[in-house]
């Protein structure tokens, strides 16, 4: 029998909000985290704006001692390790003492794009000139592919399973439904799940250079991200960290935590790169397959769904996801669930953003509203066709969500999806 797992600890680092009282206010009132960055017009970008976390230094502070922050320049770390132990603590979990065991069925899965560019960036100019002595002693734990992970595990004394994972923009969501399997399975009590990813030109300049990011807002940044609608011209990048904290219900009750919702099911898979499917397109039977493998793992029908927490990029695919949503749920019109991207207001946060879009859904079923599209002033036609409009709320919407699935599609064809239910049932 699997044991039942829950969601007690939230934490996030975003564009349009660092921590949970900043976020939520954020996605509540529709701002947007999106500016224009002088940077990428000097190094003559198309598109010069994007979505970038505000961190002070004496926030970086509270989490980082100077010891640490010695020769240190990775966004991706600082974003992820801040997410991370804001989750431990509002889920009441200490770390282990120095001199203490580890925390033995307390584990890790924390998953990133990319590998800290800047301090690779560092380490090529200091090798290229000859000064290798000059790198430090943490340039590898800086620069590895776990290196959130194991910053985190470290920081925490984590004892279980420390692992980063990477699927591309499906990363925090693949990560999640990892950490479900290992408590649901019994090899953990506790896991800290979720995903960072750092930005600027050096992460964004691909994406730049493949002509799919919008370049007519460059002095309108935050009117530029608009998910689901007709004038879509492409996602804006973004960047930061989520994590959730994850637990067994058994040891949720035995601590008299809190518990936000619980997660019934989830699925991971990919399209293989055939049929529709591609490199940087999705395989429309894969996607379909993932989100009806969800709702069988979860044991629910699809009619139960309150709420769609969508990947919806701003791009020519969002009318072909919704296509997909509709097919594998079985409901359009009116009977279309309640749905909603967080990437209007944040922009693309590439791996990091199926756990930053994890915690939003998660703080939408707990306060009771979903929170508006900003930016779609009018609906692509094609989704129109699927789904009524007041399904796509533009204002903000009181409404009691009990059920809500979240989704992440990345690029290699590979597909990440769960189920949150609000009310735990005994």
């Amino acid at each position: 029998m699997k044991n039942r797992v829950v969601v007690t600890g939230l934490g996030v680092v975003a564009p349009n909000g660092v921590g949970l009282q900043d976020f939520t206010n954020s996605i509540k009132n529709g701002k947007s985290g999106i500016s224009f960055h002088p940077k990428l017009k000097e190094l003559k970008f198309s598109c010069q704006i994007g979505g970038v976390p505000n961190i002070s230094e004496e926030k970086i502070k509270e989490y980082f001692s100077d010891l640490q922050l010695k020769n240190f320049n990775s966004d991706n770390i600082l974003y992820g390790v801040i997410a991370g132990m804001d989750a431990l603590k509002d889920a009441g979990i200490q770390p282990a003492a120095k001199d203490n065991e580890p925390l033995w069925n307390f584990g890790v899965i924390f998953g990133s794009g990319n590998s800290s560019v800047e301090k690779f960036r560092e380490s090529f100019y200091k090798i290229d000139d000859g000064s290798v002595r000059r790198l430090g002693s943490t340039s590898v734990a800086q620069t590895m592919a776990s290196s959130v992970a194991a910053y985190l595990g470290g920081m925490i004394g984590a004892g279980n399973r420390v692992t980063g994972n990477a699927s591309a923009c499906a990363t925090g969501t693949e990560a999640i439904v990892m950490g479900y399997d290992h408590i649901a399975s019994g090899k953990a009590t506790q896991m800290l799940c979720g995903s960072s990813n750092d930005g600027g030109p050096y992460v964004w300049g691909g994406f730049d250079a493949m002509r799919i990011l919008p370049h007519r807002y460059n002095e309108n940044p935050t009117a530029a991200s608009k998910p689901m609608s007709e004038d879509a011209s492409g996602f804006v990048p973004g960047c930061g960290a989520g994590a959730l904290v994850l637990e067994s219900l058994e040891s949720a009750h035995q601590r008299g935590a809190t518990i936000y919702a619980e997660i019934l099911g989830g699925n991971v898979n990919s399209g293989g790169q055939r049929g529709e499917g591609s490199m940087t397109a999705p395989n429309s039977i894969a996607v379909q397959r993932c989100i009806t493998e969800s709702l069988n793992q979860a044991g629910i029908e699809a009619s139960e769904i309150d709420y769609i927490n969508g990947h919806l990029t701003a791009t020519t695919k969002d009318a072909l996801e919704i296509q997909n949503w509709s097919e594998a749920l079985g409901r359009k019109g009116t009977d279309f669930p309640y749905i909603n991207s967080l990437k209007g207001m944040t922009g693309h946060c590439l791996a990091a953003s199926g756990s930053i879009e994890a915690v939003s859904t998660i703080l939408q079923l707990k306060e009771g509203f979903v929170f508006p599209n900003i930016n779609c002033e009018t609906v692509h036609p094609e989704i129109e066709k699927l789904v009524a409009v007041e399904r796509i709320p533009k204002k903000i919407i009181k409404t009691d969500i009990q059920t809500a699935i979240k989704a992440s599609f990345g690029f290699g064809d590979v597909n990440a999806c769960f189920i949150f239910r609000r009310k735990i049932k005994l």
